[in-house]
Protein backbone atom coordinates (compact mmCIF):
# COMPACT_ATOMS: atom_id res chain seq x y z
CA UNK A 1 0.00 0.00 0.00
CA UNK A 2 1.23 3.90 -0.93
CA UNK A 3 2.11 6.03 1.75
CA UNK A 4 -0.54 8.52 0.01
CA UNK A 5 -2.98 5.63 -0.13
CA UNK A 6 -2.43 5.32 3.75
CA UNK A 7 -3.09 9.53 4.09
CA UNK A 8 -6.18 9.28 2.39
CA UNK A 9 -7.88 5.66 3.51
CA UNK A 10 -7.20 6.81 7.75
CA UNK A 11 -8.00 10.86 7.14
CA UNK A 12 -10.54 10.49 9.95
CA UNK A 13 -7.98 9.50 12.97
CA UNK A 14 -5.15 11.18 11.20
CA UNK A 15 -7.44 14.40 11.31
CA UNK A 16 -8.70 13.90 14.85
CA UNK A 17 -4.90 13.05 16.43
CA UNK A 18 -2.57 14.90 14.62
CA UNK A 19 -4.29 17.97 12.48
CA UNK A 20 -7.01 19.01 14.74
CA UNK A 21 -4.88 19.43 18.34
CA UNK A 22 -2.93 22.25 16.92
CA UNK A 23 -6.06 23.89 15.68
CA UNK A 24 -9.61 24.06 18.32
CA UNK A 25 -10.52 21.08 20.14
CA UNK A 26 -14.39 21.84 19.15
CA UNK A 27 -13.51 21.93 15.29
CA UNK A 28 -14.99 20.00 12.67
CA UNK A 29 -12.55 17.75 10.54
CA UNK A 30 -13.31 20.19 7.24
CA UNK A 31 -9.03 20.17 6.15
CA UNK A 32 -9.52 16.76 5.53
CA UNK A 33 -12.69 16.57 4.57
CA UNK A 34 -14.37 19.93 2.84
CA UNK A 35 -16.93 19.79 4.87
CA UNK A 36 -18.72 17.74 8.19
CA UNK A 37 -21.52 16.87 5.22
CA UNK A 38 -18.52 14.91 3.45
CA UNK A 39 -17.32 13.24 6.59
CA UNK A 40 -21.00 12.61 7.36
CA UNK A 41 -21.73 10.52 4.02
CA UNK A 42 -18.46 8.38 4.68
CA UNK A 43 -19.99 7.50 8.10
CA UNK A 44 -22.90 6.68 6.07
CA UNK A 45 -21.12 4.11 3.89
CA UNK A 46 -18.66 3.01 7.01
CA UNK A 47 -15.18 3.85 6.97
CA UNK A 48 -12.08 1.87 5.23
CA UNK A 49 -10.97 -0.74 7.93
CA UNK A 50 -7.76 1.40 7.89
CA UNK A 51 -9.46 3.54 9.92
CA UNK A 52 -9.78 1.07 12.78
CA UNK A 53 -6.18 -0.08 12.06
CA UNK A 54 -4.69 3.45 12.24
CA UNK A 55 -6.66 4.08 15.91
CA UNK A 56 -5.65 1.08 16.95
CA UNK A 57 -2.26 2.29 15.91
CA UNK A 58 -2.48 5.73 18.10
CA UNK A 59 -4.13 4.27 21.08
CA UNK A 60 -0.96 1.59 21.03
CA UNK A 61 -3.68 -0.70 22.16
CA UNK A 62 -4.08 -4.93 21.02
CA UNK A 63 -6.50 -4.76 18.08
CA UNK A 64 -8.23 -7.16 20.61
CA UNK A 65 -8.86 -4.79 23.16
CA UNK A 66 -9.79 -2.06 20.94
CA UNK A 67 -12.30 -4.31 19.11
CA UNK A 68 -14.30 -5.38 22.19
CA UNK A 69 -14.62 -1.55 23.11
CA UNK A 70 -15.62 -1.11 19.86
CA UNK A 71 -18.33 -3.46 20.48
CA UNK A 72 -16.77 -5.45 17.49
CA UNK A 73 -16.66 -9.36 18.08
CA UNK A 74 -13.59 -11.29 16.88
CA UNK A 75 -15.52 -12.64 13.65
CA UNK A 76 -17.02 -9.24 12.85
CA UNK A 77 -13.60 -7.91 12.93
CA UNK A 78 -12.18 -10.96 10.80
CA UNK A 79 -15.72 -9.85 8.33
CA UNK A 80 -14.66 -6.36 8.36
CA UNK A 81 -10.69 -6.72 7.71
CA UNK A 82 -11.19 -9.10 4.70
CA UNK A 83 -14.03 -6.77 3.28
CA UNK A 84 -12.22 -3.41 4.30
CA UNK A 85 -15.00 -2.01 5.40
CA UNK A 86 -16.35 -1.06 8.97
CA UNK A 87 -20.56 -0.59 9.24
CA UNK A 88 -22.10 2.97 9.94
CA UNK A 89 -22.16 2.05 14.03
CA UNK A 90 -18.34 0.52 14.00
CA UNK A 91 -17.22 4.42 12.09
CA UNK A 92 -19.01 6.62 14.55
CA UNK A 93 -17.19 5.11 17.40
CA UNK A 94 -14.18 5.01 15.66
CA UNK A 95 -14.62 9.02 15.17
CA UNK A 96 -15.18 9.00 18.68
CA UNK A 97 -12.58 7.46 20.35
CA UNK A 98 -9.73 9.34 17.65
CA UNK A 99 -11.76 12.64 18.92
CA UNK A 100 -11.18 12.15 22.34
CA UNK A 101 -7.17 10.52 22.05
CA UNK A 102 -7.05 14.09 19.65
CA UNK A 103 -8.55 16.50 22.70
CA UNK A 104 -6.49 14.36 25.58
CA UNK A 105 -3.34 14.96 23.27
CA UNK A 106 -3.60 18.68 23.58
CA UNK A 107 -4.41 18.65 27.19
CA UNK A 108 -2.06 16.45 28.48
CA UNK A 109 0.56 17.71 25.69
CA UNK A 110 1.73 14.66 24.17
CA UNK A 111 0.30 11.25 22.81
CA UNK A 112 2.02 9.38 25.67
CA UNK A 113 0.47 11.54 28.04
CA UNK A 114 -2.82 11.18 26.53
CA UNK A 115 -3.06 7.18 26.07
CA UNK A 116 -1.80 6.96 29.87
CA UNK A 117 -4.49 9.51 31.16
CA UNK A 118 -6.74 7.72 28.67
CA UNK A 119 -6.22 4.19 30.51
CA UNK A 120 -6.13 4.53 34.03
CA UNK A 121 -9.23 5.17 36.03
CA UNK A 122 -10.43 9.06 37.00
CA UNK A 123 -11.54 10.23 40.02
CA UNK A 124 -13.82 12.74 38.14
CA UNK A 125 -15.12 9.62 36.89
CA UNK A 126 -16.17 7.64 40.02
CA UNK A 127 -13.19 5.67 39.69
CA UNK A 128 -13.49 4.47 35.66
CA UNK A 129 -11.21 4.48 32.86
CA UNK A 130 -11.69 7.26 30.60
CA UNK A 131 -11.42 4.81 27.37
CA UNK A 132 -14.01 2.26 28.82
CA UNK A 133 -16.31 4.99 30.17
CA UNK A 134 -16.47 6.10 26.59
CA UNK A 135 -17.86 3.35 25.21
CA UNK A 136 -20.97 5.12 24.94
CA UNK A 137 -21.47 8.91 23.29
CA UNK A 138 -22.72 10.12 26.53
CA UNK A 139 -19.67 8.37 28.42
CA UNK A 140 -17.22 10.55 25.65
CA UNK A 141 -18.99 13.66 26.48
CA UNK A 142 -18.14 13.24 30.19
CA UNK A 143 -14.33 12.30 29.43
CA UNK A 144 -14.51 15.49 27.07
CA UNK A 145 -16.14 17.28 30.01
CA UNK A 146 -13.36 16.20 32.57
CA UNK A 147 -10.51 16.89 29.84
CA UNK A 148 -11.82 20.75 29.84
CA UNK A 149 -12.08 21.03 32.98
CA UNK A 150 -8.63 19.73 33.38
CA UNK A 151 -7.53 22.23 30.83
CA UNK A 152 -9.27 25.25 32.29
CA UNK A 153 -8.32 25.01 35.59
CA UNK A 154 -11.50 23.60 36.81
CA UNK A 155 -10.57 20.22 38.22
Amino acid sequence: MSNSHKKKSNRVVRYYTEVQPQESAVAEPAAAYGSPATLLEDLKKGLPFDELVALQAILEMPMEKLAAMLGISKATLHRRKAAGRLDVAESDRIVRYARLMGLATQVMESPENARLWLSTPKVGLGGAIPLEYAETEFGAREVEDLLGRIEYGVY
